[in-house]
């Protein structure tokens, strides 16, 4: 039996040492799937840049082949040798090596270790949980990180980087949302000013006040902050947090490097929380998808979100790395 989905492929290398790539909407056989896994039909899928890169080819994303891209998906149960999980269950799926190691959601069939899904919190749709999707995740995370670490309403300001972005757009809203003051950051304040404010941003900065190499500390700003930029930005992010404030650093859309000093950390005392929503424990994530699923309202959903069919998933591809999408985009596979 087949269904339809993305296929990434790769030749061997040729003389030059580079494979001959593709990128097609395929019939791809069941047969395919492994063997003993839970086995989810697919609902809906996201388009992460992660996604974006692998479709593309632009970055190393994929490290079998073949490979259905997709990090993200939600879907139900068709069968499951583990009793936690009932033919009909919704399910949501993020990370763990789909779409990098493992067939993941660009598709409409998916098979699955049975402690990878997570169960679809009551009153969430499986499109609102991709409207989420792991940069919902992300941000989530960062909050419960924050509040653990002492974060209260009314601290004081609390920053966004790459606002703009998935990660950055929930990280406004869950900010927002659990009372405290966000300041986005982004490098469109004049394009996205508007759709930040919406979400409950007090404040929109340009990324250019934090994007240059800056002092080793700075003026006191920051009661908290969730970076998704790394580089000079994370820096001067720490720089400028207060003393005894927190930042959460969950990406690294300026730069993998982190040209700081430890003089944040040891003379005020800041706190530098790192983020992994990849392979995070079922119950971090399922604790961040109940608070996600109060926060996914339908005007949130609507600012955030624009849905493509799965045939349109390599074109949008292209248009994210151009930098011409806002929020997300939520791929219907099967959906309804």
């Amino acid at each position: 039996m087949s269904f339809q989905g993305w296929l990434l492929a790769k030749d061997a290398r040729d003389a030059a040492g580079a494979g001959k790539f593709s990128a097609r909407l395929a019939a791809l056989d069941e047969a395919s799937l492994p063997v003993g896994a839970t086995r989810l039909r697919v609902l809906y899928s996201s388009l992460n840049y992660k996604d974006a890169l692998a479709l593309t080819d632009r970055g190393p994303v994929v490290r079998a082949w073949p490979m259905v891209p997709g990090i993200d998906l939600a879907g139900e149960v068709e069968s499951s040798d583990d009793p936690a999980w009932r033919v009909g269950d919704r399910v949501i799926v993020t990370g763990r090596g789909l779409g990098e190691t493992r067939w993941g959601g660009l598709a409409e069939r998916a098979a699955v270790p049975a402690d990878f899904p997570v169960r679809l919190p009551d009153g969430m749709t499986p499109a609102a949980a991709m409207g989420a999707g792991t940069a919902g995740l992300t941000a989530m995370l960062c909050l419960l990180a924050l509040e653990r670490a002492g974060l209260r309403p009314g601290a004081g300001e609390v920053l966004v980087t790459g606002a703009s972005g998935g990660v950055g757009g929930w990280a406004v809203r869950a900010l927002a949302a659990a009372g405290h003051r966000v300041v986005a950051s982004t490098g469109r304040p004049e394009e996205s000013g508007d759709y930040l404010r919406a979400l409950g941003a007090a404040e929109v900065i340009d990324r250019r006040q934090l994007s240059e190499p800056g002092k080793p500390l700075q003026k006191e700003r920051w009661a908290a902050a969730v970076d998704c930029a790394g580089g000079w930005t994370l820096a001067n992010v720490c720089a400028a947090t207060r003393r005894g404030g927190q930042v959460a650093a969950c990406g690294l859309a300026q730069a993998l490097e982190l040209p700081a000093t430890v003089a944040p950390f040891i003379l005020r005392g800041v706190s530098l929380l790192g983020i992994d929503s990849v392979e995070a424990p079922a119950e971090a994530r399922t604790r961040a998808w109940a608070r996600l699923a109060k926060l996914a309202d339908e005007a949130t959903l609507a600012a955030m979100v624009r849905e493509i069919p799965l045939t349109d998933a390599a074109d949008a591809a292209a248009e994210l790395l151009a930098g011409r999408v806002r929020g997300r985009l939520v791929v219907r596979v099967t959906g309804n």
